[in-house]
């Protein structure tokens, strides 16, 4: 798509869920405000504002700030179609559920639901509101299941303001159950008419039907006035007053792109840690981990092992480690970001100083990439004591940036354990 053709959508400053279409029909599209009935989607997203969440799409650093899969998506996208909402809340919610339905290649491909977090209701008499992975999703547990959600901090705080309208147990609540009734985030557990009613709204409001929850909502309270229950009548007010104005500043607030034309960042923040492994420079190894949003992502982590002779493109020098350490981590990154394919981070966390920090920024600036790279510092003891780059940046994701560089030494030595036991064997 051309920006000339975006100038000419009117797009409103307001939450919602946005397309990018290919207007040749495959699947049908739900009607909204931006466009035709039918096309093939080819990418859907949310926006805390509809007109700058897109027009971020058409910046000039679109390949730097977003990375050359979305890039690809947007030259081939022909219309783009938009669905405002009421709440940031209702736009996340929307977008998960549009995401499950029409599988859009860009928004599918190189994910792995088992890593994303879902909203899961339990079999029990009193059932439990619980956020579960992927890969601990076990349907004979859970009654309902709602996702996948990629951004596990956003999600939490979505349920956050879900709970303050209509209180729910969690894993957590039998332990704080009389402190978290008196804060109204667990409901009269004796009625449990009134908590199963609770939730069934909490099912619809993340199948996305809020209206009917409205109409729920106001015959209970004209049926509880009728039978003179106005203590449940108040409660029940509440909870419409609460619903038609939901307060999700604090999802806007830890939303990885309030603003994306000020913060250029993309659906989630993500830091990919590096490290090499080696014994005296034998048998050497790099790896590399990832952490999206705070939490890490292990089914994107990967291996690289030397190609010829002992270390990274040529041969080992021993006694001369540091040297291979830099040597062996140019190369791992420059193998990693040949992958155009996998979405490029956000930070890029070595381990080591400034001979690593050098050779990172090195290679990234000779293939006109801007990505800010930082450095974890070791004692003798081979525990973190500072981290060198930008301060804003260590400041702001410290400690993301820690369990990155943990996990690569982690992930790191226990490939060297195994590629030396096999090189042993042999």
């Amino acid at each position: 798509m051309k920006h000339e053709a975006f100038k000419k959508i009117k797009l409103p400053d307001k939450p919602g869920v946005y397309f990018f279409l290919k207007t040749s029909p495959r699947a049908p599209l739900p009607r909204g405000e931006g466009g035709r009935r039918s096309g093939e989607v080819l990418y859907i997203g949310k926006a805390t504002s509809l007109r700058s969440r897109v027009r971020s799409y058409f910046s000039a650093d679109l390949i730097v700030t977003r990375g050359p899969l979305l890039v690809d998506m947007v030259f081939k996208a022909e219309k783009i179609s938009f669905h405002p909402t009421d709440s940031v809340l209702e736009a996340l919610i929307l977008e998960a559920n549009l995401i499950k339905k029409h599988q859009p290649y860009y928004n599918t491909k190189e994910k792995d639901d088992k890593s994303f977090n879902y909203v899961c209701i339990t079999r029990e008499k009193l059932p439990k509101v619980t956020v579960v992975r992927g890969k601990n999703l076990k349907p004979e547990l859970f009654k309902k299941a709602f996702g996948p959600y990629p951004n596990g901090p956003q999600l939490r705080e979505a349920l956050k303001i879900i709970r303050k309208i209509f209180p729910f147990l969690d894993d957590k609540s039998k332990n704080y159950i009389e402190f978290y009734k008196q804060i109204n985030l667990v409901p009269d557990l004796e009625d449990r008419k009134l908590y199963l009613q609770n939730i069934k709204n909490i099912k619809l409001f993340f199948s996305g039907r809020k209206k009917q929850i409205f109409r729920n909502l106001k015959k209970e309270m004209k049926n509880y006035a009728k039978t003179r229950e106005f203590e449940k009548a108040g409660e029940i007010k509440r909870q419409l007053f609460a619903l038609e104005h939901i307060n999700d500043v604090a999802l806007i607030k830890n939303s990885p792109h309030p603003d994306p034309l000020l913060h250029k960042e993309r659906e989630n923040f993500r830091i990919e840690a590096y490290d090499i492994a080696h014994m005296s420079g034998k048998s050497m190894v790099g790896v590399m981990t990832v952490v999206e949003d705070g939490e890490v992502a292990k089914n994107e982590y990967r291996k690289f092992s030397a190609r010829g002779g002992s270390a990274f493109g040529g041969k080992t020098v021993l006694g001369d480690s540091r040297a291979n350490d830099t040597g062996a981590l140019t190369e791992v990154l420059k193998r990693r970001l040949t992958h155009t394919e996998w979405q490029y981070p956000n930070l890029i966390v070595v381990d080591g100083g400034v001979a690593q920090i050098n050779a990172a920024e090195k290679l990234l600036k000779n293939l006109n990439l801007n990505i800010p790279v930082v450095s974890v510092l070791k004692d003798e003891r081979h525990k973190p004591k500072a981290i060198k780059g930008d301060s804003q940046i260590i400041t702001a994701n410290k400690s993301a940036i820690l369990l990155g560089n943990s996990e690569a030494h982690r992930f790191a030595i226990a490939y060297h354990k195994n590629l030396r036991g096999r090189n042993f064997l042999k």
